[in-house]
């Protein structure tokens, strides 16, 4: 079975991103003996990679996708609740959200996540976009077009919309 030319998978929930690794080394029992342990310092963090998870497993029941991917990824972040007032949107709020979390690391949260699920490895990711906009439903839009496909004559579709 050919795989689709496009993959396109919605998750609802609040962005989570990837946190830095900490690593501290822990004695093994009975030992002098220490190794190694990794942890992601981001509160909900694999609640969100589990949300992105569930959604490709949803979505994209076949195999990883194998050969060059362009990937876009659409973040939509809720507003914080001082951006608005009785009256609606504050003028004074930002039309961006040029705050934390950073949108690299949103990425790589979702990368890690699809890892094995939408793709092999995210190392055959050779184009990528990733826009994070302020909406009213917070979540990700992941959209994953496999090269190969496009240059076969398949058409890209951005928000539903074909473009050459």
């Amino acid at each position: 079975m050919t795989p689709p030319p496009v993959v396109v998978v919605e998750v609802r929930g609040l962005p989570r991103p990837a946190g830095s690794k900490r690593v501290f080394l822990v004695a093994r029992k009975g030992t002098d003996e220490r190794r190694p342990v990794v942890v992601d310092d981001c509160v909900g963090g694999r609640d969100w990679r589990a949300s992105v998870q569930h959604a490709i497993a949803r979505q994209h029941p076949a195999a990883p996708l194998r050969g060059p991917l362009e990937l876009a990824l659409y973040f939509t972040m809720p507003r914080p609740g001082g951006h608005l007032g009785r009256r609606g949107l504050r003028p004074s709020a930002p039309p961006y959200p040029a705050r934390r979390p950073d949108v690299t690391k949103l990425i790589r949260a979702v990368e890690d996540a699809a890892t094995g699920l939408l793709w092999v490895d995210d190392a055959q990711i050779v184009t990528q976009t990733a826009t994070k906009r302020y909406g009213e439903t917070p979540g990700v839009v992941i959209q994953c077009w496999r090269l190969e496909a496009l240059e076969k004559g398949g058409r890209r579709h951005v928000h539903g919309e074909a473009v050459e």
